[in-house]
């Protein structure tokens, strides 16, 4: 898995996520997240899911642990562009009630 960092704007960053988001993926992004958390300024931060087709608990927990932490700094994260069995499990655990989460498809947040 691998994570690629673009400002979008002064306060929004995104973050396209490649690959599964898995035990492995998450174990290795896992730096990458720390750094957003403890070393990145942006208030606002989006995780593009579009190109990632599976995602586990290790996944999900990666996201809750980020999202999280950024709250506890007073800023903001989005999940978009997520479809299909990412999608699925997002919906099945609730994630949208704490994350706004963009289904690509509709454009509208869960």
């Amino acid at each position: 898995m691998e994570l690629l960092r673009a400002e979008m704007s002064n306060h929004t960053l995104q973050v396209k996520v490649y690959g599964d988001f898995d035990a492995r993926g998450s174990r290795n992004a896992q730096p990458e997240i720390d750094d957003i958390i403890h070393n990145d300024q942006h208030s606002e931060i989006e995780i593009d899911l579009e190109q990632v087709r599976f995602m586990d608990s290790s996944g999900i927990g990666a996201i809750v642990y980020l999202y999280k932490r950024l709250v506890e700094r007073e800023r903001k994260m989005r999940l978009e562009n997520v479809t299909g069995q990412p999608l699925q499990i997002i919906k099945l655990l609730r994630i949208g009630q704490a994350i706004p989460v963009n289904t690509h498809a509709s454009n509208e947040y869960l």
